[in-house]
């Protein structure tokens, strides 16, 4: 088994473009995802996959170890972490090209991008502060302390309320974005890492890597409603139709439970070591970055089988939302 890198190992103990086209094809219809943009650590790539017919379309050398991956609200740009570089990197995800690089901290990991503001959130994992970026402008405008060793950031869909995984606090912050305040902490389960917010923004869902679980929350009222046990090393949770999809990175497998009953409805094998998870907007489908099987596998959300694969460079992590 890979051993994971940089600040994320933690969890679990001038760019050359090397396929570019001058034009390429935009997302499909709406509510269609039609590229994943995988982060590939190992191997200091962004890895490109066209969703239709599951081939590398591309790769784009980062740098840095990149582990973090979020997309602007419009889908025309990529911003990645690479941790061993100390850097934010800015990714135009038409032209495949980078656009410029940004110093953030001493161990960015996470991150998010408001879909209001189109501001940048990059959790600092050594440094135990989140940073808000103009990426554009290649500013950080503010920072804020939270918990210990942040590592998922997630930002609820009216853009006012951001969370980051406090993995060493066993803990989430809730941090309100436009003053830029930590304005409280929610306890979870031991070592939270990946969080992810439902589309109403009511609950967040924190894979816990050191309980095997998941914390529930309940955002307004600041408290955990449901634990719900998981597989060995939860790393991400991924949201569709009704159902939350866990990677469970020890056991090679994917949980789905039931949001509204948290029931446990099955486990999905995968590939080794899943780590990113990410749903299309319908929820048709959910993509997982396996990273020690260096493949990107599709779930059917109806079936819930995998129905296909993509083989993407040397450890893929894929740690954020990384479908366009």
């Amino acid at each position: 088994m890979r051993a994971p890198r940089g600040p994320a190992a933690a969890c679990c103990a001038g760019a050359a473009v090397l396929a570019a086209l001058a034009a390429l094809p935009r997302p499909g219809a709406a509510g269609e995802a039609g590229e994943a943009f995988v982060t590939s650590q190992s191997a200091d790539v962004l890895s490109i996959v066209d969703l239709a017919s599951l081939k590398l379309q591309a790769e784009l050398k980062i740098g840095g170890k990149p582990a973090g991956i979020a997309m602007s609200p419009d889908g025309s740009k990529a911003y990645i972490t690479a941790p061993e570089g100390k850097e934010l990197v800015l990714v135009d995800a038409v032209r495949r090209q980078i656009l410029r690089r940004l110093s953030v901290g001493k161990g960015p990991l996470g991150i998010a991008v408001n879909p209001v503001s189109g501001l940048v959130y990059v959790a600092d994992w050594y440094d135990h502060k989140l940073s808000v970026v103009d990426a554009d402008a290649s500013r950080v405008l503010s920072e804020v302390a939270v918990g210990l060793s942040p590592s998922g950031v997630a930002v609820t869909p009216d853009g006012r309320l951001i969370l980051t995984a406090d993995r060493d606090s066993n803990a989430v912050s809730i941090i309100e974005a436009d003053a830029v305040l930590r304005a409280g902490s929610v306890p979870v389960g031991e070592r939270p890492f990946g969080v992810t917010i439902d589309a109403k923004g009511e609950r967040a869902y924190t894979a816990n890597v050191g309980s095997n679980d998941v914390s529930v929350i309940d955002i307004r009222r600041r408290m955990v409603v449901a634990t719900v046990p998981v597989g060995r090393r939860p790393y991400a949770v991924a949201l569709a139709r009704g159902r939350a999809f866990v990677t469970d990175q020890y056991a090679g497998t994917v949980t789905v439970f039931d949001t509204k009953t948290f029931e446990a409805i099955t486990a999905i094998p995968v590939g080794d070591y899943p780590e990113g998870a990410a749903a299309d907007a319908e929820g048709r489908f959910v993509y997982v970055a396996c990273w020690s099987a260096d493949t990107l596998e599709k779930i059917d959300t109806d079936t819930l089988k995998v129905v296909g694969k993509a083989d993407v460079a040397d450890g893929p992590r894929a740690f954020g939302a990384f479908l366009r």
